[in-house]
């Protein structure tokens, strides 16, 4: 018999998938592929997270309020700020005009009570000069007010500065009315004295945490023609009215035959200076 022929090998096709050893692998089932994770995929729930703790943390400072209002302006905070410095003084003053008349009413029916009320009469004798008495008698008023000019109108060596009102100006006529023997003064719509400190922020005047704008208004209570004798003389006063006759500057005197002039009820201790023994 002649020899069969032989059957000739089946190849496996090119694109079969290589087996794994050990694996077995099942017809027509797709073994899943290992995929790469892409960092956007990893940083994208994180900064949901953060950013949603964000709006939580908003949300609970706020109170349910714009945290960033667009009416909200500086002006009115500051304006806010000095109603309320103004009520409490108010506050203060009622307060001790209370303590005055339980002392009063005390000292008639208790005998170490009656010895404080003497020595507090002999302390009342000193509060006239000190300020802390209401004080009535002539005066004079200054006002000194920024120009009404516009920075194009000035000098061809003008500075915006020109235009306004400093803080040395303001002092030099307080301290031109202190030399010339004011037995008051009040700084607008507050009383004095030796230990009030006057500083100017921008164009802004800060008097004992209250904020005032221009004009600034110095009343004095003493002898007028003194007083207006003093301003003329003063050599700082004098270089601020060259500035009245260059760019506008605000300035004018007025006398009053009655004035008067609360007590002062601020604090009176130094919080910086110290005195010199």
């Amino acid at each position: 018999m002649a020899d069969s022929p032989s059957t000739p090998a089946t190849e496996a096709p090119n694109d079969a998938p290589n087996e794994a050893p050990g694996v077995e692998q099942n017809e027509g089932v797709r073994m899943p592929s290992r995929r790469r994770v892409k960092p956007w995929q990893v940083a994208v729930p994180i900064v949901t997270l953060v950013a949603g703790l964000m709006f939580a943390v908003s949300s609970r400072a706020a109170h349910g309020t714009d945290l960033r209002s667009g009416n909200t302006q500086l002006s009115d905070v500051v304006a806010g700020a000095d109603r309320r410095v103004k009520e409490k003084q108010q506050s203060v003053a009622s307060l001790r005009r209370q303590v005055e008349q339980a002392q009063s009413a005390a000292a008639k029916k208790d005998g170490p009570a009656a010895q404080a009320s003497k020595i507090n009469a002999q302390a009342s004798k000193e509060e006239d000069p000190a300020g802390l008495a209401p004080l009535t008698g002539q005066a004079i008023t200054v006002t000194l007010d920024d120009s009404k000019k516009s920075v194009d109108q000035l000098p061809e060596d003008g500075t915006p500065d020109w235009l306004v009102v400093h803080q040395q100006d303001v002092q030099a006529v307080v301290n031109a009315l202190w030399r010339a023997g004011a037995r008051g003064m009040m700084l607008m719509d507050q009383r004095v004295v030796s230990t009030s400190a006057v500083r100017c922020v921008g164009n802004t005047l800060i008097l004992q945490g209250r904020v005032y704008s221009p004009p600034f208004t110095i009343k004095a209570i003493g002898d007028p023609v003194k007083l207006k004798a003093a301003l003329d003389d003063d050599e700082a006063v004098k270089i601020y009215k060259q500035y009245v006759d260059l760019v506008g500057l605000g300035y004018d005197v007025k006398t009053e035959q009655n004035a008067s002039f609360p007590a002062f009820t601020g604090s009176l201790s130094l919080k910086y200076a110290r005195a010199q023994r």
